[in-house]
This record gives structure tokens, sequence and C-alpha cells, in this order.
């Protein structure tokens, strides 16, 4: 007989703590709530929770060790129609499961209702088909690990999947293949140190359960937007045992703190796997349907939709509000992430129904010590009325740019609004500044795992989604994109100089903006998805990095990039342009602007100069950095010039002497290969077709010391 102490109701969830296990459930509308403890062979023993505090349900098994698996049942009120969904028939996942064993088979049991009749009730036990909650160990030896904490300005962001990325690296054994494990490979990890990027924004890893209509159709969901467990990571991702899970991602984001990468996880705090009315019931429709689901108020049958997945989150409820803001403690505090990306965020501020800055989700943020002090991105929108927020969030965010990524698109595609591009250039102050907030609000992308590859985009004029069982009719049709005369792949020598012209134009410009970059994983190395926008459903060689086919010189460019934007602070200002003049030399120097927009013809743009424009160049004042150093200090860099031509061949003058009296190319996308000039003040260039041109200041390269046999016989001479 299973010995039963009272245990505690916080912290919820199951606890060990060396010797047994406390486990805690809230639940408001429970009469009754079962702890299911099964055996490796399936055994079920129940076990009657009868301790209950504020709702919270609780009671502690001195035997139980790490490793166990279990589940509820709760007995309570069955009325769909006003909202309620207890059937203690379902087991359900525990909401605070710290790992889980199996996975669901869709069963008619998981189901409330029969199939056909959704009126009716189902009562088929379904503990055989459903998914386990696991007790884990919360002991790890971490080695002095800590979060990075690298400020905004100095991050590079690179969007990656745990699988995508590591499945077909021919470095890495065949068992660490799209695993955390693999992750955490010096194979990876080198790449990443290499290329620069400072942070991995990982896709999903909650959690979540597999759709049955994308198994019906062979195919599995890949990118994991369809959470159920919050606190657990994915475990088809972990190569290790059942429950081992949770060790192998702490070790994942040590070695990944060791080679100085913070780690962000894109979270799905906004809905869960449960879908709507005729959705199953796993979870939170069996524990307390109404606490943890927006519901329709004067139908309680139905459920709220801001997310397109059947099911919105009450953030409303204080529960779960406490279940969000717990699980994001959770990963900071036991699995030492560096930050969170929100999907679909707006809908985490419909307290009611209009998407509100001042929702009690971001006032729990704002004052919580651990969350606040983390990087926090939002997806600034839902499919909801007015969720579109890009610009609106609090001052602590930072935003996906969709404007960025659709202006840049747009300019070097042949469509330029050139005063918005100018403005994306120079940190969108547009969006962010009216808030208090600095360039590093703006998240920048070009492309994401939601739509083309960059190569694709360069690529394809339009989506290719036939492998996804929906007749090309799901992903975006309006992709700002351009295949340069040849719909996907191709010989023709000169349309492949030209998108690879192409991707470079992208990648200098996503990286030399104000803000801070994103890469999607794989554009540096020229990845493709063969014209898919929409690989939500590829868990396939379309959506897997191909390393063997990587474009190393494309990677090497990326680098270099990287290189110099962590070189020169004036790619990554700390605060907006001011538009104030300030010395461009010594004491006696010419004063010019801390940016100034430039013709092709040398001189600064009139207000006649941006209308129909497809050229355009930017001047960036090295003297003129807002802002102090670490130490209090002026930050002082080199002047910077930059081009930007979305047309054909042309020539550009460079300004007068007052700027800089001669100038170093940098970089030229046009050009054959990196060639160092020096150019004088005033000289006239050659603008290659679509290109991009990026001019330094000159300096004189520093003498080398003399450490000769000469130099030091001289100075031996000198001090006799």
């Amino acid at each position: 007989m299973t010995e039963v102490w009272p245990g505690q109701a916080y912290p919820l969830g199951a606890t060990f703590d060396g010797s047994g296990t406390n486990f805690a459930v809230f639940s408001e509308i429970a009469d009754r709530v079962e702890l299911c403890l099964f055996d490796e062979d399936g055994t079920e023993t129940r076990v009657e929770v009868s301790e209950v505090d504020a709702y919270v349900w609780h009671c502690y098994l001195p035997l139980v060790q790490p490793g166990q698996r279990y589940g509820y049942r709760v007995h309570g009120p069955w009325d769909p129609k006003k909202g309620l969904r207890c059937n203690p028939n379902k087991l359900l996942l525990d909401p605070y499961a710290k790992a889980t064993s199996g996975d669901i088979d869709w069963d008619q049991s998981l189901f409330g209702y029969d199939f056909g009749d959704p009126e009716s009730r189902n009562d088929d036990d379904s503990a055989r088909h459903m998914m386990k909650s696991v007790v884990i160990t919360p002991f790890f030896d971490w080695e002095g690990d800590r979060r990075l904490d690298i400020p905004y300005n100095e991050t590079v962001i690179y969007e990656a999947h745990v699988k995508g990325l590591t499945k077909m690296h021919p470095d890495l054994p065949e068992e660490l293949r799209g695993t955390y494990a693999g992750l955490a490979h010096p194979a990876i990890t080198a790449h990443l140190t290499k290329l620069g990027v400072t942070a991995i924004e990982l896709m999903p890893v909650h959690q979540f359960i597999q759709d049955k209509t994308l198994l019906e159709k062979g195919l599995r969901n890949y990118w994991g937007y369809n959470s159920l467990g919050f606190f657990a990571p994915e475990a088809s991702y972990a190569a290790s045992g059942e429950g081992q899970q949770v060790q192998e991602f702490k070790s994942m984001v040590k070695a990944m703190h060791a080679a100085g990468i913070e780690v962000i996880l894109d979270v799905v705090y906004n809905h869960t796997a449960e879908g709507n009315h005729l959705g199953p019931t796993l979870s939170f429709k069996g524990i307390d349907n109404q606490a943890y689901y927006r519901l329709v108020e004067d139908d309680l049958q139905y459920y709220m939709d801001y997310t397109g997945t059947g099911n919105s989150l009450n953030v409303r409820h204080p529960h779960s509000l406490q279940l969000i803001m717990d699980s994001l403690r959770y990963w900071v505090t036991d699995m030492h992430v560096d930050g969170f990306r929100f999907d679909l965020a707006s809908t985490l501020a419909r307290e009611f129904y209009e998407v509100d800055r001042l929702a009690t989700f971001f006032e729990l943020v704002q004052q919580d010590p651990v969350v606040s002090q983390v990087k926090l991105i939002a997806e600034p929108w839902d499919i909801g009325p007015g969720g579109y927020q890009v610009g609106n969030f609090p001052p602590q965010w930072t935003e996906w740019n969709g404007a960025y990524r659709d202006t840049v698109r747009d300019f070097w595609r042949g469509e330029p609004s050139l005063g918005e591009f100018a403005s994306r250039l120079a940190g969108s102050s547009d969006f962010y500044e009216h808030s208090g907030r600095r360039p590093v609000a703006s998240i920048n992308f070009v492309t994401a795992h939601d739509g083309f590859t960059l190569r694709d985009l360069v690529s394809y004029n339009d989506k290719h989604n036939e492998a996804n069982g929906e007749d090309n009719k799901d992903g975006e049709s309006h992709n700002r994109s351009w295949n340069h005369g040849v719909e996907g792949p191709t010989d023709d020598p000169a349309i492949l100089a030209a998108r690879a012209r192409e991707q470079r134009n992208f990648l200098a410009t996503l990286l030399l903006s104000q803000g801070v970059p994103m890469i999607l994983h794989g554009d540096e190395l020229g990845r493709t998805q063969r014209g898919n926008n929409n690989t939500y459903a590829q868990d396939s060689e379309i959506s897997w990095v191909h390393w063997d086919e990587a474009d190393r010189p494309l990677m090497e460019f990326t680098a270099a990039l990287i290189n110099l934007r962590r070189s020169h602070p004036t790619f990554r200002r700390k605060r907006f342009f001011t538009g104030t003049t300030v010395r461009t030399g010594g004491v006696e120097g010419d004063r010019l602007n801390d940016i100034v927009w430039l013709h092709t013809e040398g001189r600064p743009m009139g207000d006649d100069d941006w209308k129909g424009a497809k050229s355009i160049g930017m001047y960036l004042n090295g003297h003129g950095i807002a802002g102090k150093d670490a130490r209090g200090g002026t930050i002082v860099d080199d002047h910077f010039l930059l081009y930007f031509n979305a047309d054909g061949p042309g020539e550009v003058t460079l300004p007068p002497d007052e700027y800089a009296e001669a100038w170093d190319v940098v970089i030229d996308t046009g050009g054959a290969a990196d060639e160092e000039r020096v150019c004088g003040a005033d000289t006239t260039l050659q603008l290659g077709e679509r290109s991009l041109l990026v001019l330094r200041e000159h300096s004189e390269p520093e003498a080398g010391p003399d450490h000769s046999v000469a130099a030091s016989v001289a100075a031996l001479a000198k001090n006799a």
C-alpha cells in the first residue's frame, strides 16, 4: 500500500526533494482528484489526493523517486454548454510536468465525446493512449554556469530548429543528430562561434503533440507550435533515455554558454494543443476548463480563438497567469535560458478583446525580479482584430520588426519606398522612440522560419508548398520575392551570380542596420526549401540543413559582416540618431550630422531626390555616436559610407573631403572579389547593378613593432 502524507500546496507540479516527491495541482472546480502512478508495464495505482488549500490539491509520497510516471484524474462537473468538462475517465497531463513519457495516439478515448456526436459524453478510459508526466531529479552540476547577459546592441541572433540544424550534419554521431546533445556537439558550437552569432533562438522546445490531421497525411508537426507541457523539454529531441531530457537540455545550455552563446526559447503561451470544443481532453480541459481557456462569453461550450489553433489561453485568470510566470521563471532559474521570443504575443495582451499594452501579463513581467531581467522578444501580432501591434509593446520588450522585413525585401526587388527604407536602416525610431525605447527594440530580420529561406527569396516568385498536402493553398502568397528570371533551380551563370549578389545584399543590409539582427539558420550556407514557404509539416530533408551542399563563400562573407559589425560600434548604436552636428575630426574639424543621407552625386539628399529613386548613400559619423561606453567614456569609431543600389549599373561620386579625405572599400557586392581600394574624396566609382558598397574612412596601417636582433642591440646601446 502506497504511503501518503499531506504534503504542501506549493510549488505546483511534482517536486522531488531527495527523499520523496510532493505533488500539487490546481483545480477550482474539482470534487475529487486522483493521482495515478504507472509502473513500467503500465499498471496503474491510484492515490486519493485529499488535501486541498486554496483550490490546490496536494500530497507527498515518501517512496516516489525520479523516473516515476504519473497523471491525474479529476472528478467534477460535466456540462460542456456551461464550459465544464471534468471526466475522471480521462487521464490528464500535469500542467507543471517537468518531463513526459510516450505520446498520444488519437484514440477515441482521448475525446470527451463520441466521434460523430459532439453532444454525447465518452467515458472510455484514456490512460493506455495518453502521454504520461514524469518525476525528474532537479539536481544538476552546472559547474558555475550562469546567464551571459550579452547587451542587446552586441547581440546577433540565430533562429534555429533543434532537429533541422543537426539532423544532417556529417560530423555528428548518428545517435546525436536531431537532439539537444547534437546542438551541444563541438561541430555545431564551432560553426556558430566561427559565424560570430551571440544567441541561438530555438524554435519551440516545450513538449508538444503531433496533429492528427498531419499524421493521417503521413506528415508530422515540425515547427512545434502545439504546446501541451510548458515546463517539459520536447522528449523527441532527447538522445538520452526516458526522463533524461531535462539533464540533456541543461547540458546543451551549459555547452552553448561555454561557447559564449546565449539560448533564447521561442515559446507558445497563447494556446495549447487541446484545440477547440471538438479537440481532445489531455490536460487543462479536464482540470479546469474555465480557468485555463478563454471561452465565448455568451456560449461557454465554445472557445475564443485569436491564434487560428482553436483556443486561447485565459490570461485574465490568476492561475493561468501563474502558470505562464512559473514556467518562464523555471526556464530561467532551473534551465539557465537567457530569454524568450513570444509567439503571437498580442494574444497575451487580450484581457478583454482589444490588445492592451498595460495588460496584467506585462505588469507581472515588469515586476518579476527574474523574468524582467532576461531578453524578452515579442512577435507583435495575432489573427484577432487589431492584432498587428508592431511598435506598441512596453518599454522592456523588443519586437520582431515585420515592417523591416517587408521594406528591405521591397527595396532589393526594385520596388523601394526610399524614405521608409532609410527609417528601417536607422533603427525604426518611428516605431520605438515614442515609448522611450532604443534601436535595439527592433529585432531586424529578412527571413524567418515562417516563409522563404534567403536563397529561396531570390530564386522563387511563387510558393511551392505541394508537399504539404493542401494543394499549395497554405502559406503566404505575397512574398516580396524575385526569382531573377527563372523559377527555382537553374544552371545559368548570370542568374546564379545575380542571386548570389542579392543574398549578399540582404545579409549586408541586415547586419549593418541599427537594431538587433536575426539570421535564419542555414541562410549563411545557402539553404533551400525548394520554394516551400510553410514547412510547418515538413519534418524531412525539405527543412533540414544540408551541410554537404553548403555555400562556403557565403558563410565566410556572413562571418566577415558579423565581425565588421562587432568591431565597429557605429553599426550597433545604443541610441537613435539625433540629426545634430558633431565634429568629424579634431578641434578644428568640420561639423556634420551624426547621419547624412547622400545622393549618388556626392551631395546630401534633397526633398525631391527621395521620389522614385532606387539608390541612396548613408554616411555614419563615427564621432557622433550618442551614449557612453561601460566606463563612461565617449564612444568613437571610424566614419563609414554605405551605398545601396537597387537599380542598374551606375556611378557614385564620393562626398567632399569634409566627410573624409580618403576611403577604403570594405565591401562591394558588385565586385568579382574583395578588392582593397583607397579612394579619395570626390572620386567617382562604378556602382554595380543591384549592389551594395561599404567604405570606411581611410587610415594608414600602423607599423608593426620592430622585434629584430638589430632593434634589441639598439635598445641595449641606448640604455648603456
